[in-house]
């Protein structure tokens, strides 16, 4: 017996589709592929909160100094350690996503970022040789700060905000007492890598 189709009513119509709608969602679709073939997105929200977390700590320490060798030492130990964690971060944040710390957007933020830290290092060395210590917390958040600025315009949209930040914090430095200058290391490299390494964790994927 031959098998019979099941008769559509007369009165069906078929569902007009939105051709406005799914235009829409083509597009946020392209900007999203192109967004993450074009930026680095391993920028770690984890271990920005742990590198702030130690910068609190070392800022503690280092107010217990006075503006000399110790107290130089004791923030050069915390360049070093939130090196490591930034650096073992953004591996482990890379690999979970798939995505190779030697691509093409990977490339471009290290090259953005690069420049200005060099140039922080270099004016550090010349500081330190004339002992200019109480003028070094300002140079190195502005430095850092512009590093950030230029490595993030290939990063996410939120890392250029915490540059411009560190800057704005960095300036002030040499305008407040000399004693501020802890307290603003803690409240940069400390309170915004916390603040902001929360909003990347939560929103980039951790």
């Amino acid at each position: 017996m031959a098998k019979t189709s099941p008769i559509k009513p007369e009165n069906e119509t078929p569902v007009p589709v939105n051709l406005g709608e799914r235009a829409a969602d083509n597009l946020a679709f392209i900007r999203a592929t192109m967004e993450r073939s074009t930026s680095f997105t391993a920028v770690p929200g984890y271990g920005g909160m742990l590198m702030g977390v130690t910068a609190i700590v070392t800022a503690y320490i280092a107010a217990q100094q006075d503006y000399r060798i110790g107290w130089l030492q004791v923030w050069l130990v915390e360049a070093c350690l939130a090196f490591a964690i930034g650096l073992l971060a953004m591996w482990q944040k890379s690999r979970l996503a798939n995505e190779s710390l030697l691509s093409t957007p990977a490339k471009k933020f290290a090259l953005g970022f690069g420049p200005a830290l060099a140039s922080g290092v270099a004016i550090t060395l010349g500081l330190w040789r004339y002992e200019y210590y109480d003028m070094m917390p300002g140079v190195w958040m502005l430095c850092y700060g512009a590093a950030v600025v230029s490595g993030g315009g290939f990063s996410v949209r939120v890392i250029p905000i915490l540059g411009w930040l560190f800057m704005a914090v960095g300036a002030a430095a040499f305008a407040l007492p000399l004693s501020f200058g802890n307290y603003l290391m803690a409240a940069s490299f400390g309170l915004l890598h916390i603040v902001f390494g929360a909003i990347i964790a939560r929103r980039y994927g951790g």
